[in-house]
């Protein structure tokens, strides 16, 4: 059935399901199995338990570190210990999405998690526009600015260039740090590291009830807006001293994250419509994953603290 959106739109209003995403409303008006609204207007039911009880964590809401980043008033110091423990995160964040891939509860899950990994590690994202595009064109292939967010990696072209560690690297190297000196896991502080450490149990977790919830939180969290307050303070920071740091890194990430909250909005409603997702649990797994975000934040932001005075 070839539905338009606002054909989509009258039966959402008509049944009072308004706030339910494109794909599960035309999965409802086909019949599909497991589909009916009554189950529809308990999911926006516990959506809105979301929103109040999840969503509104003081991480997603306000966070203090980004608040005062965004302001561009950052001496040297607290730049380079603000890429050393991003650089962490980072490349750890590469073993909690190869746990999340292991413990996938299906084949498509496994694959959209590879997606994700293939891409950190450098497999540049196909579009798939019906044009192939040039293997030799390589700047578009590893240049941040110009790779595309969207599309699949089946297909890709793998470049070690593309690789998003390798990104941050040229920033390290603007402001003097060396390969050894990024992305390690000694060089995290404890708060880093917890972050990194709950990445790995919650989100990379082999109960998929505790993984899904614990996505959610992330990608809520990563789309909450933290990347753009980064490229300000960053555009502020390069104005100011003349440095020039390249942020195509941050830029990236904030188109990228946009379109990853709302695909994780369609996973957790196919998920509450084929399986049975106990509220209270899904709720409590997500804070505890976001507790570890505030974490690394908190950190930050105690750190920048400590390096106030130094210059």
């Amino acid at each position: 059935m070839n539905t338009s959106v606002h054909q989509l739109h009258n039966f959402a209003e008509k049944h009072h399901l308004v706030g339910l995403s494109a794909p599960s409303l035309q999965a409802l008006m086909e019949g599909r199995a497991g589909y009916s609204t009554s189950k529809a207007r308990r999911f926006l039911s516990f959506q809105d338990r979301i929103n109040k009880e999840l969503l509104s964590h003081r991480i997603i809401l306000h966070n203090r570190y980004t608040d005062w980043f965004k302001r561009g008033e950052q001496n040297l110091e607290q730049i380079k210990a603000f890429i050393v423990q991003f650089s962490v995160f980072s490349n750890q964040f590469l073993v909690a999405q190869l746990f999340k891939t292991i413990n996938a509860d299906s084949l498509e899950s496994m694959r959209a998690s590879k997606e994700i990994l293939a891409n950190e590690i450098g497999v540049v994202f196909n579009p798939g526009r019906g044009k192939v595009k040039k293997v030799s064109d390589l700047e578009r292939e590893v240049d941040p600015k110009l790779v595309s967010t969207e599309g699949t990696v089946e297909g890709g072209v793998f470049r070690f260039q593309a690789a998003h560690f390798e990104w941050l690297l040229q920033i390290a190297h603007k402001i003097g740090l060396g390969f050894n000196e990024v992305g390690k896991r000694s060089q995290g502080t404890p708060a880093t590291l917890f972050f990194c450490d709950e990445l790995n149990r919650l989100y990379g977790s082999e109960d998929y009830r505790i993984s899904q919830a614990s996505s959610y939180a992330v990608e809520n969290w990563a789309a909450a807006g933290f990347w753009d307050e980064l490229i300000e303070g960053f555009s502020k920071f390069n104005r100011r001293t003349g440095i020039a740091l390249p942020l195509a890194f941050f830029t990236w990430h904030s188109r990228l994250e946009a379109q990853h909250a709302r695909h994780t909005q369609e996973e957790l409603e196919e998920v509450y419509f084929s399986r049975e997702i106990k509220e209270n649990e899904f709720i409590s797994y997500g804070n505890e994953m976001l507790a570890g975000v505030a974490a690394f934040w908190d950190g930050l932001e105690d750190q920048r603290k400590a390096l106030a005075a130094v210059h």
